[in-house]
């Protein structure tokens, strides 16, 4: 896939997508850096979709459908509390504990289901106020035996400038049975414009240990675009989780230590959100 020219800040990125739906194309790059190095990159894409506007969404082309069987679908039951309800009214919720006021507009970045199939290691919920400006960031992770939690984090001062946002959160989620709980997150994003970027850099007490990236450049969202995306990246979603066992796979392959999942999920910390452990490369 062409790798175009990304914006280098903010103001080159612009506002966020004014459409229902907007697709970004591009890698997602892992690479470990200790006690083994691995690193693999893969071409992916993902759908940015207006909380507010489902059923704008659903009318883009006939070849996409909210809460329906499609090429290609969005379903609120795949996020959040995963039984269908409002995923706005969700975030607001989530938003309000951490003292953001009520967003004027909640945009979730993730993978859309493929022929009625999709994982999301990780989703981004972006919330905006009404002058447009970025108030908070939901990171919903997700493992491979169905746990889920939400990071939320609300945009405090100085930590969005010119060169994107810059956030920080202790590790409270079991993901991969290769890395210890004991691990501090450093988020540096480039919120959706022209492109979108999102860069997680885990980190002990040692030092950095895993850096995990996505470079999106958006599309407009048309049947052609698609289509496109579909055959270029087919079963987009398999490829996903094939890609984890597989990547898991190697790193056991290279001895890297096994760390069980801790009794109560967690490292002795709350992870509400969460029901079982993981299994993913990295």
């Amino acid at each position: 896939m062409t790798r175009a020219a990304q914006p280098a800040s903010m103001s080159d990125n612009g506002p966020p997508p004014g459409a229902a739906l907007t697709l970004y194309a591009g890698p997602v790059m892992h690479a470990r850096m200790k006690p083994e190095e691995h690193r693999f990159t893969y071409d992916v894409f993902s759908i940015l979709i207006d909380l507010d506007h489902l059923e704008a969404a659903d009318r883009m082309t006939p070849l996409f459908s909210v809460g329906r069987f499609n090429l290609s679908s969005f379903h609120a039951r795949d996020h959040g509390p995963r039984d269908g309800s409002s995923l706005r009214a969700h975030a607001d919720r989530l938003l309000e504990a951490e003292g953001v006021e009520r967003p004027a507009r909640v945009l979730l970045l993730c993978y859309p289901r493929i022929l009625g199939y999709v994982f999301n290691p990780l989703a981004v919920y972006y919330a905006y106020d009404a002058a447009g400006a970025l108030t908070g960031v939901i990171y919903e992770v997700r493992n491979t035996f169905g746990g889920i939690h939400h990071y939320v984090l609300g945009v405090k001062d100085g930590e969005l400038s010119e060169a994107g946002l810059r956030q920080q959160q202790d590790k409270l989620f079991y993901v991969s049975p290769f890395v210890s709980m004991e691990q501090t997150y450093r988020f540096r994003l480039l919120p959706p414009g022209e492109a979108v970027r999102i860069r997680i850099l885990e980190s002990d007490k040692e030092g950095p240990l895993l850096s995990a990236t996505f470079n999106g450049t958006a599309r407009p969202f048309t049947s052609a675009s698609l289509l496109k995306l579909c055959a270029k990246i087919p079963f987009l979603p398999l490829k996903v989780m094939a890609g984890i066992h597989w990547e898991a796979f190697k790193i056991w392959r290279k001895g890297v230590r096994f760390h069980p999942r801790p009794a109560n999920g967690s490292s002795g910390k709350t992870a509400p959100d969460e029901t079982r452990g993981s299994l993913k490369a990295g």
